[in-house]
This record gives structure tokens, sequence and C-alpha cells, in this order.
């Protein structure tokens, strides 16, 4: 084989793309930008060591991963949320700003070698065709899961509704595998997935996305609530990761009255900076409202949260929120592919950005910082009240955050409280109504007898820590003389998990209540039996059954 023909003629093909894009390029960049050139000489040296690996690198090369990995470094050098979206990735995309996709409406999660169905939707395709939480995918079709990624046993799972596929399950507690014809459905994962009137009139609404049409969703679900005698509102935007701008906007106008400003958004193209103002009359003008907030609001959760509190319109209250003021655009490129790139920050009603990391401005180790004290503002809210930007949303009411012991955690994201729930649900062809069960102390018995069969690593930390400081004792010759100590320690940390369950129990029970819930009455049940022991919407309830302390912390007259 003569290799510097096929070199050549590599190149050749090679150096027309290139040719074409540095060409593209120009005619954007000439009189516009001055690094025109350096963008242009940046590129060719990305083609010529595409081409020289190409031509010379000793194993074949994956040209679309070596492209795409290098794209994905280049973005990764911006912020977390520029993203370059294949043509082969555009569901997902559109799953996560509708809502919608083909499938078979269930979560799944990594297993050992495998995949497990982790929460089957009430009433969607995979539910009503048989597949229970805890199964553990064996095939589809002819597609062996093992040893295979989550995203490829969730591609396989997609597809267009009204397609029927094999799906081969190991089940808890059955002999053979269990196969199940499922027929996959259009999809729509309702951002609200419960509700309900509390006592004293009190609606509560968990809103989990802001995807589109979720505005409109909303309203229906306050409507509802005025219907069965709601007389105020705790607007539950926990762990709500943000979405789409526009329906931010749509759900602070059912709050706040029409022309009012909610974001503004400031880019370094003329054409990102734009004002949102509301443009109807609101819903429900003076209905009191509590927005709960946690470390997980993020984006148009904080908008919501941020113009509320910035107009006085409502008490948010929980822990700081994430800090993401920025804005991304979706835009097309070559191929059907997209960039999902921040082109602004945006700022609420009192003129505020709540971004809480500095990605202009890394670290000389590339890390991100939060944006210092020294550069924090102070604004005002309509009624004259105090607030700041540079670091998320600060509640009105600032609520403990809770954390759950090492233990505890490593057994929630271990799956062992999973895989118990699993076995429990074997055995018990029914539970009581979600909102008052919960296990007894003979449940807990046989739960710590099932972590003790199970490989633990919650106390490796401090066992390494040790074993650092031995090896180094022994180096420098001191251990001789501390040996004593040394046995002593290792003697109290020594870890008995039967007492450290013990310990964790109240956590661990109110865990376990939820997943055991949740394999009977799905999602709605988890949240039912969490808000039993819900304490931040304990608080909420107090607050608005105060209503002179509510409005106290307004500033209202």
């Amino acid at each position: 084989m003569n290799i510097f023909k096929h070199t050549n003629r590599i190149s050749k093909r090679l150096r027309v793309i290139i040719a074409v894009a540095c060409v593209g390029l120009t005619i954007l960049l000439t009189g516009a930008v001055d690094n025109s050139f350096e963008v242009i000489k940046n590129l060719d040296i990305f083609y010529t060591v595409v081409n020289e690996l190409d031509q010379f690198y000793v194993d074949e090369i994956d040209h679309g991963k070596l492209i795409k990995d290098g794209i994905d470094k280049m973005l990764e050098t911006l912020d977390p949320y520029t993203n370059y979206i294949p043509e082969s990735k555009i569901e997902d995309l559109r799953f996560m700003t509708t809502g919608n996709y083909g499938g078979i409406g269930a979560l799944i999660r990594k297993s050992g070698k495998r995949a497990v169905i982790a929460d089957p939707y009430e009433g969607l395709a995979g539910q009503k065709a048989g597949l229970r939480a805890g199964d553990i995918l064996l095939k589809i079709d002819d597609f062996d899961t093992e040893n295979q990624n989550i995203e490829a046993i969730s591609e396989k799972l997609k597809g267009t509704p009204g397609t029927s596929m094999k799906v081969l399950v190991e089940r808890y507690g059955e002999s053979k595998p269990i196969e199940f014809n499922v027929v996959r459905e259009h999809i729509h994962i309702n951002p609200i997935p419960y509700y309900t009137v509390f006592d004293n009139n009190i609606g509560y609404v968990q809103f989990n996305n802001f995807t589109q049409n979720c505005a409109g969703e909303l309203k229906s679900t306050i409507d509802s609530l005025l219907n069965q005698g709601a007389k105020s509102l705790i607007l539950d935007l926990r762990g709500n990761p943000g979405g789409l701008l526009d329906e931010a906007i749509l759900i602070c106008n059912l709050f706040l009255p029409k022309g009012q400003l909610i974001v503004s958004t400031k880019g370094k193209v003329q054409q990102w900076n734009r004002d949102f103002v509301t443009t109807k009359e609101p819903f429900v003008p003076k209905m009191p409202v509590v927005v709960l907030v946690n470390r997980g609001s993020a984006s148009a959760s904080e908008i919501v949260a941020g113009a509320l509190q910035d107009m006085d319109r409502g008490v948010v209250m929980g822990t700081r929120t994430f800090g993401k003021g920025l804005v991304q655009t979706t835009r097309p490129l070559s191929y059907n592919a997209q960039i999902k790139l921040t082109t602004a920050k945006y700022y609420i009603p009192s003129g505020r950005c709540i971004q809480a990391l500095d990605y202009s401005n890394r670290n000389e180790d590339g890390s991100v910082g939060n944006i210092p004290d020294s550069l924090v503002s102070e604004f005002t809210t309509k009624n004259g009240r105090k607030v700041y930007d540079g670091g998320g949303i600060k509640p009105d009411i600032e609520l403990e955050a809770k954390t759950m012991s090492r233990l505890t955690t490593e057994l929630y994201v271990g799956n062992h409280i999973f895989d118990f729930a699993t076995q429990y649900a074997s055995k018990h062809n029914s539970i009581d109504k979600p909102d008052v069960f919960t296990i007894t102390d003979q449940d807990f018995d046989g739960f710590i007898e099932f972590v003790k069969t199970r490989e633990l690593h919650y106390d490796k930390e401090s066992k390494e820590k040790l074993d650092e400081l031995i090896k180094s004792l022994k180096q420098e010759k001191h251990f001789d003389l501390v040996e004593n100590n040394i046995k002593e320690i290792e003697e109290k940390i020594q870890r008995d998990i039967e007492s450290d369950l013990t310990l964790s129990k109240d956590e661990l029970i109110l865990l376990l209540n939820e997943e055991i819930a949740s394999r009977y009455y799905y999602q709605r049940g988890r949240i039912q039996n969490f808000l039993r022991h819900d304490t931040e919407v304990d608080s909420a309830r107090a607050l608005i059954n105060n209503i002179a302390r509510y409005n106290k912390l307004l500033k209202v007259e």
C-alpha cells in the first residue's frame, strides 16, 4: 500500500472541508471581530492535528468521537451550560424543553452490570404493560443490556409511539425471567406531580420543571385548588432545576400585574438585550404565597422566586438557591446538530443578577470561584427590603439545610434502600395508604439483617487516613512511640454496623417509607408519604396561618 498516496487523498478531502469553513468564517468575521485571523489560524492548526492523527496514529481512529470530544472539552472551558448537541441527542433536548418523548414512561438506573426499572410512572406504557420498580432489564428485543451504559439502554426503550418491543426482565422472587410486550406511547411528564389542599384552606403545589405549557398547567392547578376552597398557596420549587424562560414569565404573571418587568437579559450581542414584562392581568393578584426553595432550585425557579421576592408579592422560604443567572439559546449547526450556548445574563426586577459562580475569571488551576463578597451589591425590593446579588436567592426565612449521615447516604446512593423495598414489595400484597404508612420495628430489624449481607464502604475514608498516618509514622521511626495510641484509635473507629444503623434509624425509616410507598402508589404516594414529615412545608403552613407575620415580612401595611 502506498501510504503517501493514501495520505494525500485524505489531506485533500480534509483541506477542502477546512477551507470552506475558513471562508465562511472570514465572511462572518472580517470587519466584525479583530481576532478573526486568530480563529482561522487555530482552526487550521486543529485541521493539521486531525490530519496528522488520521495519517500516522498507530491505531484506527473514531473521527466522529475524537472531534466531538475535542468540541466538548473546548466548551467545558466556558461554562457547564454551553453544550454541543449532535443529531443523535436532539430528542433528549426536545424532552428537556417539552417534557414529551416516545417511550415507556419509566425512570431507569444502573444496577451492577445491568439496568433496573427505578420509577415507572402510573398509567403510562411501562406500568400498564406490567413492569415494576426493581425489575432488572435483561433484554430489549435482541439487545442484551449486560455491560451497556444507561444512555444506550434508554435509547432502546425510546422510539416512535405505537411501536412495540419485547422486554425481558428478572424479577425478585420469580424463578425465571419474565417477558413483557410493551407498546411505546407519547409520554408527557407532568411538571406538577402532586397538589392538594391542607387544613385552613392552604393550597400546595409541587412544581418540578419549567417545560413547554407548564404555566398553563399551573394556572389550571391553582384554579382547581380554588374550587376546593384554597385561600393561600405554597409553591414548592425545591429541586426544580428550571427550564424555559418564557414559561417563568407567564408563571410570574399569574401573581403580578400587567406591565410588570420580570427579567432583563443583557449579552454581548444587541439582539439578546431584552426586557420581559407581564402581558395579562394576574390570575390570583392577592392570594398569599409562600415559595419553597433549596440548593436545587435554579434558573427559571430563581426567576420566579426572585421576582415575587423583589415585588414583595410572596415570602421565599428555605435555603439559598443554586445561583444560575445565565441565559442559554439553542442555535442550529451543520448536519442537524445544534449548540446550546450562554448568550446573556439575566437581571430580576430589583436589578440584581443572582449568578453565583464567576466563569469569566477562573482560578489558575481552572477551577471556578464564587463571586467575591467585595463585588456583592445591595438592592431593594418594591417595599424597601434589602436584597443582594451574586449568590442565588437568599430566602426571606432561612431554614436549616437537612443533611444525612454518611451511612444513610451510602445506603441510599448504593441502591440498598431501593433493593430492600423491592424485596418488601414482593412479600406484601398491599400496605396502608401512603399518608399513614410506616414500617414497623420488626421491618427495620429485617432491614438491619439485609444490610449486614451487603458490602459497605461508609467508613473507608477514616480507615484510609489512619493507614496513611501509620505509614508516615513508620517511615519517620515514630510509630513505636504512639503504637498504643494508634491501637486505641483503631478500636474506637471499628464500625458496628448494627449500632450505626440504629443511630440513623429515624432518617432511614423516612427513606424506607417513601421508597416502599412508591411501589404501591407510585410518585404520588412517595410525595404524600414524604409530606407527613416535611418540616419545611410545616413551616410554610405555620407562616400562612400567621398572616400578621406574613405581612410584616413583606412590609405590607
